[in-house]
């Protein structure tokens, strides 16, 4: 079965590193898209609140929020999730070298925060358990026509969605490439976890991708 994706709000960076002229900084979210599988429509880093969500996807796709069946994170950073709390209804996915690198995190701030006697630190990483005891571990085939594609570097376990189609092989990318300038320039973000896994990440990218979906930027065909 042949999947479909349609890009539904396309991301920004706080500032970007390679423009010259920055302005002042912007509101980090990440691109968000949707795939279409059969009866599944699964979206990738649900990066707006849940009111501006809805209306662009509206206006992309003529869908509300509840006809969304499943929702993937390419990593678990805040500015990828915002609109979690309108897609309570959904299945959410996230890859397991990514909810076990969050959840060793959460638990040394956690140590630290009761260490330290910080009852908001604390609150703080009580909410994040629960978003994340509340992600499920994604399969390596996660829909028909979708599978996973680990680019670890960004995050520790940072994860891409592959389309293989007919024509063209399709790969969301996530922050491994941010957008098209990183692309041009043979550039990864500077806030890695790990800078030679990322720019392996980004390598891999450019071996197979014939279309790209980065993590701030529109579609790239090669």
């Amino acid at each position: 079965m042949s999947s479909e994706y349609r890009i539904i709000s396309i991301g920004a960076l706080a500032t970007h590193p390679l423009w010259e002229s920055q302005g002042d900084p912007r509101t980090p979210h990440a691109t968000t898209s949707l795939i279409t599988s059969g009866d599944r429509r699964l979206l990738v880093n649900p990066s707006l609140p849940p009111p501006i969500l809805e209306a662009r996807l509206l206006e992309r796709t003529g869908l509300v929020l509840s006809q969304i069946t499943d929702v993937f994170l390419t990593s678990f950073y805040p500015d990828h999730r915002r609109g979690l709390p309108g897609l309570e209804h959904a299945t959410w996915f996230l890859s397991e070298a990514e909810q076990e690198a969050m959840s060793s995190f959460l638990a040394t701030e956690r140590y630290d925060g009761e260490t330290h006697e910080d009852p908001e630190r604390l609150a703080l990483v009580q909410d994040e358990e629960r978003l994340l005891d509340r992600v499920e571990i994604a399969p390596d085939c996660l829909m028909d026509g979708v599978d996973l594609f680990p680019l670890p570097g960004i995050s520790p376990g940072c994860c891409g969605l592959l389309l293989p189609q007919s024509r063209q092989t399709v790969l969301f990318c996530g922050d491994a490439i941010p957008t098209i300038e990183h692309l041009e320039q043979g550039m990864v973000l500077p806030e890695c976890w790990n800078r030679e896994q990322a720019m392996n990440s980004f390598k891999e990218v450019i071996e197979i991708a014939d279309v790209i979906v980065p993590g701030r930027d529109n579609v790239v065909i090669r």
